[in-house]
């Protein structure tokens, strides 16, 4: 019998395998796959931020604050895969947390600018295709506490939804569950700022974004040119033959090596006395400071800068706010005119705030993501030489994003500075990034190691840039208006000064 039944058992076939879960994949957006396919050498498409905390940080508790709410997108559990059929998100089934979420140390003095040579290298090293293309890198010791380096893809997201996406892990109080959802209270400040939850957005965007929901449910340049029509073609024309931007020691062949620096942060209140004073915005406050940090350092580069304005190229967010908590890219660029050839501060400052003004009524952001659409669908040959049409128009890539006023903790720490840096497409080698927190105004550079190989040189010359026009703005008698007086002197024989009329809170 034992026999018998030995031989019944070898006969048997073997067991089946347990079934394989099918792995999640669904195809990109048009616009999310160019992001993807803009990737070069040169300039990594890739967002880099840093979190600095007042207190260690567990690496424990970070990876499960991680594996808890940043995994609660499953897009961060896919991988990025392009083919010729186009390009798709698919689950990596040999997800591995440990590699996404690593502890490192600073050499020497672990102090700033051992910091800032770490983010630099890892701004300049590509993230691994073969995985989900992003990183968390806890630096254990830094200045008493901790650092946190990220690093995401930009065809996960935009800068909007990214920073909702981080304030998914934070906290407005050290222990969880006691405060408020941060994510609720920044759409809530937001909210407060204006009648409209997303007005100050929607200022760059013209009547388009009136229609802001068929454009984000379909960001195809056929509706796009359908709904604006001569408009469009006219923005188009014009972004087609715009000149390229004057040759200086910021354009030219770019290197693989990045360097990033970052200022000690401004009051938002002194920044938004300024911006009364001039009645502008505090956007063209902090752009007019950029641009007068820049001109100072051309100078000091032996540049002829007399009459010259280069350009930045602006992201404009697309989408309504209440979306903001979506993934993907809904946003659009315009090019802002830098007056660096201008001495005089207060000049370069209306000027600054003339071509803003000037920008919230063109359709130069809309015409961009229809553009950024059509070329998701496009060769990869044609996408590179949109590419470098377009970047040679440019010198810069100037982001501005507010962020939340209350103070943040994450894995029970306080936060107590935070910046990012966004990538420059084509041939641009330089990144400025203005980010407010908790009633600061956070400044930081990207640039080319070729080109710029220094970028704390420019950023040294930004609160100095800033304080020029709060010396001015404290000059004059300002109570409704800057003072005639001050502003003809600043002028000079025959000039008028006349003051944007947006008002301060308007806009950023």
């Amino acid at each position: 019998m034992a026999t018998k039944k030995a031989n019944r058992e070898a006969k048997a076939p073997p067991p089946s395998p347990a079934p394989s879960r099918k792995l999640r994949r669904e195809g990109m957006s048009r616009v999310d796959t160019a992001w993807l396919r803009m990737e070069k050498p040169t300039n990594l498409m890739m967002i880099t931020g840093v979190l600095m905390f007042d207190t260690p940080m567990a690496i424990g508790r970070l990876r499960k604050i991680i594996g808890e709410r940043f995994l609660a997108w499953p897009r961060f559990r896919q991988k990025a895969v392009d083919g010729p059929a186009g390009a798709t998100w698919e689950e990596d089934g040999d997800f591995d947390l440990d590699w996404h979420v690593r502890l490192t140390a600073l050499p020497g003095k672990a102090g700033k600018r051992e910091l800032e040579r770490f983010v630099s290298n890892l701004a300049s090293t590509p993230l691994d295709q073969s995985k989900p293309l992003w990183q968390f890198h806890l630096v254990e010791s830094y200045r008493g506490g901790s650092a946190l380096v990220a690093r995401i893809h930009h065809c996960y997201a935009d800068g909007i939804a990214l920073v909702q996406v981080l304030l998914s892990l934070t906290d407005t109080a050290a222990e969880p569950g006691q405060g408020e959802d941060a994510q609720s209270a920044w759409l809530a400040e937001e909210a407060r700022g204006s009648a409209d939850a997303f007005a100050r957005y929607r200022k760059l965007g013209g009547k388009m974004l009136a229609k802001g929901m068929d454009l984000y449910r379909d960001p195809s340049l056929a509706m796009v040119l359908a709904n604006e029509g001569k408009q469009i073609a006219r923005e188009l024309a014009n972004a087609v033959v715009l000149p390229d931007d004057p040759p200086t020691v910021l354009k030219g062949r770019l290197g693989v090596s990045k360097r990033v620096a970052w200022a000690e942060p401004l009051a938002l209140d002194e920044v938004k006395a300024v911006s009364r004073a001039f009645r502008c915005t505090v956007n063209d406050v902090l752009m007019a400071s950029a641009a007068g940090a820049l001109r100072s350092y051309l100078i000091d580069r032996g540049e002829a800068i007399d009459g010259l304005t280069v350009r930045a190229t602006v992201p404009v967010n697309l989408r309504p706010l209440k979306h903001a908590k979506k993934l993907g890219n809904h946003f659009g660029l315009v090019f802002l005119d830098l007056p660096v050839g201008e001495d005089n501060p207060v000049r370069r400052l209306e000027r600054v705030a003339a071509h803003m003004t000037e920008l919230k009524s063109s359709r130069q952001a809309i015409v961009s993501f229809g553009l950024l659409a059509a070329l998701g669908m496009a060769p990869v040959g044609i996408q590179r030489l949109a590419l470098d049409l377009f970047s040679r128009k440019a010198t810069a890539v100037a982001t501005n994003v507010p962020g939340p006023k209350m103070p943040l903790y994450m894995a029970g720490q306080k936060m107590r500075e935070m910046m990012f840096w966004v990538p420059q497409t084509g041939g641009i080698g330089v990144g400025i990034s203005i980010l407010s927190y908790e009633d600061h105004v956070h400044f930081g550079l990207i640039g080319d190691a070729r080109l710029m190989p220094d970028p704390d040189a420019v950023i040294g010359r930004f609160a100095p840039e800033f304080e020029k026009l709060l010396y001015l703005a404290l000059m004059g008698d300002w109570e409704d208006a800057v003072d005639p007086r001050l502003a003809q002197l600043l002028r000079g024989p025959g000039g008028t000064f006349v003051p944007a009329t947006e008002p301060a809170t308007a806009g950023r």
